[in-house]
């Protein structure tokens, strides 16, 4: 199974509308991240002790951590609207101009992957973050007027798995940045054990844990692994979930005691046994292994360094003694210093670098 079919949302509506009801609704009902939620309940509880909107947030961190769910515990928990949209969605200044005009007092304004907004976009985010007024343009050409209206104070949670994308003006003007972290394997138990619950699996309690070791410290993929777990469970068992049941299913679905899935162990595969040891650029271990270049960088590699499996090198791309462990191989001695370049490093009569 790859990582794509694990994580792309909305692919089968009913399976979108169970990943819904999953989200938990309040903070109460939110696990882990515990520092998070309690700088939430002080902000939220403050505001509203108020009767005003809480102050603009920024929600930090990988894919499937729950932000998303933050947002709409934030609007629910203020008792507010919530509108979400993102980013590549506002294309231009007049798609956001009409979502901040429709806005009532105190709503939440989400916008998920915030840092894809084009800079004409952003541009108008600054006076309505600030100010809580737009900009508007009347006109064209020499007789062009601006004219400023009020906007009614929303909360905007922006969305963004690139910190570093984000421009430092609109950074500045969120008044709290939050960055959620990968889960314990007892976070991820428990949501596994609330998801079961509502999903009507009978999970023997040893089976979430099995199924949350696998979980590469996320929400979203131990939500999606047992579902998987589920289906198997129906179609080659009676129904139920116990811990050797779930080692079967994860095995069919090609997820190892690690969590790693098939293009994860052929990034080692290639490290250790294509190249033999050899420190890898990016560009190269892509091709070896039919990805693009970005998708391994930003999808495969974090959990990999986050492991221990792989080290990013000055040289390139190795895996280091626990991959061999992990495949089963024995380890390669560090290639000794030679006057060629290590493979797939960038040499300047190559058209692209890597």
């Amino acid at each position: 199974m790859s990582r794509d079919e694990l994580l792309t949302p909305g692919a089968d509506p009913v399976e979108a509308a169970e990943e819904t009801t999953l989200r938990p609704r309040r903070l109460a009902e939110f696990v882990g991240q515990p520092t998070l939620v309690e700088h939430l309940e002080i902000m939220l509880g403050a505001a509203q002790r108020r009767g005003q909107a809480v102050d603009h947030i920024l929600l930090a961190g990988p894919p499937g951590l729950g932000k998303t769910s933050l947002a709409g515990i934030i609007a629910a928990e203020m008792g507010a609207r919530l509108q979400p949209t993102s980013g590549p969605a506002l294309e231009r200044a007049g798609d956001l101009a009409a979502i901040l005009s429709n806005l009532d007092d105190g709503d939440v304004l989400f916008i998920d992957e915030v840092h894809r907004l084009p800079r004409p976009v952003e541009e108008v985010l600054y006076p309505a973050m600030e100010d809580f007024q737009l900009d508007i343009v009347i006109g064209k050409g020499p007789a062009a007027r601006s004219i400023r209206l009020d906007l009614p104070r929303f909360t905007l949670v922006g969305a963004t798995t690139r910190t570093g994308l984000i421009t430092g003006p609109l950074r500045d003007r969120f008044g709290f940045v939050a960055r959620l972290d990968y889960y314990a394997a007892g976070d991820l138990a428990a949501i596994v054990e609330r998801a079961a619950s509502i999903l009507g699996v009978p999970l023997e309690p040893d089976c979430a844990t099995a199924i949350a070791g696998r979980a590469r410290g996320t929400p979203r993929i131990a939500n999606r692994l047992l579902k998987r777990v589920r289906d198997y469970a129906e179609v080659r068992g009676d129904g139920r979930v116990d811990a050797a049941v779930a080692h079967d299913a994860l095995a069919l679905f090609e997820v190892d005691a690690l969590g790693l899935d098939k293009l994860d162990r052929a990034i080692l595969q290639a490290l250790c046994r294509t190249f033999a040891g050899q420190p890898v650029g990016l560009s190269t271990l892509a091709v070896a292994i039919g990805e693009q270049p970005e998708t391994v960088e930003d999808v495969y590699e974090p959990f990999l360094l986050q492991r221990g499996l792989l080290q990013r090198t000055p040289r390139g791309r190795v895996a280091t003694a626990a991959a061999y462990a992990h495949l089963g191989l024995p380890p390669v001695a560090a290639a000794t210093e030679t006057p060629t370049r290590p493979l797939g490093l960038f040499d300047p009569a190559e058209d692209v670098p890597e």
